[in-house]
């Protein structure tokens, strides 16, 4: 049996040390000049490899219910004494998230690296794959170095997102060569750029602010954390968390906008009533330093330019209509998003093959038998917090059981 792994990212070395744990001759293809480019990048270097809490709630697709299988066969549990087994100790938080003890993603890298190597697998470095054939018999591999032949095949070579990583449509290409439906994919987990100069008038500001994705007028989802002004528009947790959404709207031509809440402790009313004690209490400073009691400077002069007010207008002037306009910009300062901060930025990718078309318990696809799917070369994408490396695991790993049988 001689099996062929395309992509050597995270899905693709665990299919690969798992299918070699069985005896199979595994050849593992990957176009950089090392294997897990995308693994030492995530986490800023950290690596968030898992989560302890996985369920299909976390992913997006046009089916996340696909992730089941894979998600009960790879749990947590099976997940950590996986990495147990290959001397990698876990560190995890309070939240969920997990991390390398190490918390170097380097140590992931180079213990499945390692571990893939000891088990047989042969690494096949600076060989992207031109063209792949199916035969009869398997399929032929074409590089610029040859063909060779295989009895399966898994194709597990991830997204668009981060090219400079390595990140390509190419297995995308390859699964539309065999006749599978390809979703457009859209970047995700990323940065979303706003209308308008405003926000790079803040650009460098971060606050903890409570963030609402509005689709065609309509509130969907509400996410606090940290939010970062940039020249292009926002970043941050919070707007990471709600990326996905927002890139997959824009994709399909939707009305995209945010509301962003400056001062979540407070309700609006709460916040016309504490600006009205505030104002009292220094009725004789200008507005901007009235306001700069409770933000960020730059914040101040843009919101006030916002509404059209008068920065050295004394506090004492205001009435109660001033007040609830700024309660209410405070609370709900709205903004269009005109698109997101690209392929290039983002950590991962939304679409790509239709899980409609693969076996959710082998990863085999549906339409070429012997062909096999693994990680975020599949329509699924996760939250941000570990999920998407888990994924990969999982997917990889019950992959590599499904070619080695």
């Amino acid at each position: 049996m001689k099996i062929a792994i395309v992509g050597g990212g995270a899905a693709g070395l665990m299919a690969a040390l798992t299918a070699a744990e069985k005896k199979v001759r595994v050849d593992l293809y990957e176009q950089n000049t090392d294997v897990g480019k995308k693994i030492l990048a995530s986490g800023n270097g950290r690596c968030n490899i898992s989560n302890t809490s996985l369920t299909s709630e976390d992913y997006f697709g046009h089916h996340p219910s696909f992730v089941n299988h894979a998600l009960k066969r790879f749990d947590f549990k099976t997940f950590t004494h996986f990495c147990g087994s290959i001397g990698l100790l876990l560190d995890i938080k309070p939240d969920g998230r997990v991390y390398p003890l190490s918390n170097e993603a380097k140590s992931v890298h180079e213990a499945l690296r390692r571990e893939a190597l000891r088990r047989g697998v042969r690494f096949l470095l600076n060989r992207p794959v031109r063209h792949i054939e199916k035969r009869t018999a398997g399929f032929i591999v074409e590089t610029e170095e040859g063909t060779e032949s295989y009895d399966r095949l898994l194709i597990a070579t991830g997204s668009p997102a981060a090219p400079q990583l390595g990140g390509s449509r190419s297995g995308l290409r390859l699964a539309e060569s065999f006749g599978h439906t390809v979703v457009d994919p859209y970047p995700t987990l990323v940065g979303l750029h706003l209308q308008g100069d405003l926000p790079a008038r803040m650009s460098g500001i971060k606050v903890d602010a409570e963030v609402t994705l509005h689709i065609e007028g309509r509130g969907n989802r509400s996410v606090r954390g940290d939010l970062l002004f940039t020249r292009y528009g926002v970043s941050g947790f919070a707007v990471l968390d709600i990326s996905t959404e927002a890139s997959r709207a824009l994709g399909h031509g939707r009305k995209v906008s945010i509301g962003i809440h400056l001062l979540p402790e407070f309700e609006r009313q709460a916040l016309v009533s504490q600006l009205g004690k505030v104002a009292g209490r220094v009725g004789h400073l200008p507005l901007s330093q009235m306001l700069h009691g409770l933000l960020p400077k730059k914040i101040v002069h843009a919101l006030l330019l916002s509404l059209g007010m008068d920065a050295g207008n004394p506090c004492s002037r205001l009435g109660a209509k001033d007040l609830r306009r700024i309660a209410a910009q405070i609370a709900d300062w709205r903004f269009d998003v005109t698109d997101t901060h690209g392929y290039k930025h983002a950590e991962t990718a939304g679409g790509g093959v239709s899980t409609e078309e693969v076996d959710a318990k082998s990863m085999e696809s549906t339409i070429v038998p012997g062909l096999y799917f693994a990680g975020e070369v599949l329509d699924i994408v996760g939250r941000r917090g570990g999920y998407n490396l888990h994924f990969a695991w999982a997917s990889g790993r019950v992959a590599g059981e499904a070619m080695a049988k």
